[in-house]
């Protein structure tokens, strides 16, 4: 069905994709319309396929994980990216998020899990491992390339009340849907909502706004 979320496997182990479309293609709701087994491969297939999400392998021989995302993120803006890695504390994968990734996961999430968060990037939402938020955003940052702190405080006051009411609960992780049932607003409310506010702090993504938040102490360690 078009409504279908749409799925690109990347992977140089042909067991684990194997894996992947197994699990996604008996999940309903979603389609997995391609596969590719290193960097080079994935950006033909996003451009030829024009996948939804990507569950991308960081670690892959020739172009690897974190090449290949920010080709796709920069080629096809709708795309989204979800990196996955084998340890909690993985330098490509903060390469990844750095690259315009969405969010990352490690191989060993549980299938439900892993459906959901593909669920959750494609509404618009970041994904990151619960086991390692707080190691995130203490070693993500100086990957990020984000501005000065002068300008992000000047940036920070551009921030209506609610917007910067909104920025808090995305600094603490929550997504759309539990923003929206917290301050009784709409869906799509809010996603207009986090869209300015991701402009106007300069984010490319909820990952980076999550950082921001920490960044500037709108919300604790």
């Amino acid at each position: 069905m078009r409504d279908d979320i749409r799925v690109l496997l990347v992977d140089d182990q042909e067991l684990v994709r194997y894996g992947f479309r197994l699990m996604l293609d008996a999940t309903p709701g979603l389609i997995v319309v391609g596969e590719a087994g290193d960097g080079t491969q994935a950006i033909d297939a996003a451009e030829r396929l024009r996948p939804d999400v990507i569950l991308m392998d960081i670690r892959m021989p020739g172009v690897g994980g974190i090449e290949a995302t920010r080709h796709i993120v920069a080629a096809l803006p709708t795309a989204r990216v979800l990196a996955l890695t084998t340890y909690d504390l993985d330098d490509y994968a903060f390469g990844a998020l750095g690259a315009g990734a969405s969010g990352f996961l490690l191989k060993d999430t549980r299938p439900d899990d892993l459906v959901a968060a593909i669920r959750a990037v494609h509404a618009g939402d970041a994904v990151v491992s619960p086991r390692i938020t707080a190691k995130l955003i203490e070693a993500a940052a100086p990957h990020l390339g984000t501005r000065r702190d002068s300008e992000a405080s000047d940036a920070l006051s551009e921030l209506t009340a609610r917007e910067r009411e909104i920025f808090v609960l995305v600094g603490r992780g929550q997504t759309n849907a539990e923003i929206a049932a917290n301050l009784y607003l709409s869906d799509s409310t809010v996603k207009a909502h986090i869209g300015r506010v991701l402009a106007k702090l300069g984010a490319r993504n909820r990952v980076e706004a999550v950082i921001r938040a920490y960044e500037l102490g709108i919300v604790g360690r």
